[in-house]
């Protein structure tokens, strides 16, 4: 993500509750349908994945590792900003090429 585009703002109860919606009537609660009938196809495709889990990938190209690292290091690298992760992994990857 650029530096200059703003994460989206989380939305408070509070502002929720500050929304002026209209009131549901009996009528438009008796006229609601189940996802799964009005989108068919979305609920078919939500029910695959549990929540959080990524979809299917093209070609995996990351493996999930453990490693421990010092502080020091882990400071350093956060302190320049966000995709600490990413830089990282491109120190590392550079230096396992071989000569």
């Amino acid at each position: 993500m650029a530096k200059n585009k703003k994460r989206p703002r989380y939305i408070s109860p509070r502002d929720c509750d500050a929304v002026d919606s209209p009131a549901l009537s009996d009528d438009i609660l008796a006229a609601l349908r189940p996802a799964r009938e009005a989108f068919p196809e979305l609920a078919e495709a939500s029910a695959k994945r549990k929540r959080g889990e990524r979809g299917p990938q093209k070609k995996p190209r990351k493996v999930l590792i453990s490693l421990r690292v010092e502080a020091g290091t882990v400071e350093a690298f956060k302190a320049q900003g966000r995709g600490y992760q990413t830089r990282m992994a491109a120190v590392l990857k550079k230096h396992a090429k071989q000569p």
